[in-house]
């Protein structure tokens, strides 16, 4: 049953829906892996890597949004069900138990450029399909890459020059 008509051609929007539907899911996932990475670190950088932690959270969570009202937008339902994330995530995830926050950066670097990677994908397989959503994932890769440059500089060994 389709309730919202799209204002794009079919096939545009089969494209679009699927490269909404699997930034939803990156985005989920990665919030949750934030948040899980969140609440284990420990070290001696657990406080600024702890809050940190949370600003990848709220972008992650305030984007996924987005996405899923563009994905209403045009007239496809998006999926955010915990059944669908846990299915299709492809991210990197933590393991269980604590983390050294070394290991927290590796792996927020890590999860951040797998997504990073997936979203120039969707970018540009979104250019002729929807340049509105085009432009929303261009916005998501800045903001994530913002944080993945943040999260590796945390990890640039220290006692060496930065050139």
């Amino acid at each position: 049953m389709t309730v919202v008509k799209s204002t794009l051609p079919e096939e545009a929007l089969g494209v679009t829906g699927t490269a909404l539907q699997d930034t939803l899911v990156d985005l989920l996932g990665l919030s949750l892996v934030g948040k899980q990475a969140h609440w284990n670190i420990v070290g001696p950088r657990f406080r600024s890597i702890h809050l940190q932690l949370d600003e990848v959270v709220a972008t992650a969570r305030a984007h996924s949004d987005t996405v899923a009202e563009r994905a209403s937008a045009l007239g496809v339902p998006p999926d955010g069900r915990p059944e669908t994330i846990a299915a299709t995530f492809a991210l990197p995830g933590t393991k269980d138990g604590w983390l050294r926050d070394t290991e927290v950066v590796e792996l927020m670097v890590s999860s951040l450029e797998a997504a990073i990677g997936r979203l120039r994908e969707r970018i540009e397989a979104t250019e002729k399909a929807d340049p509105v959503t085009q432009d929303l994932l261009i916005t998501i890769t800045a903001d994530l890459e913002k944080q993945r440059w943040m999260f590796e500089a945390e990890n640039h060994p220290r006692g060496t020059s930065a050139g």
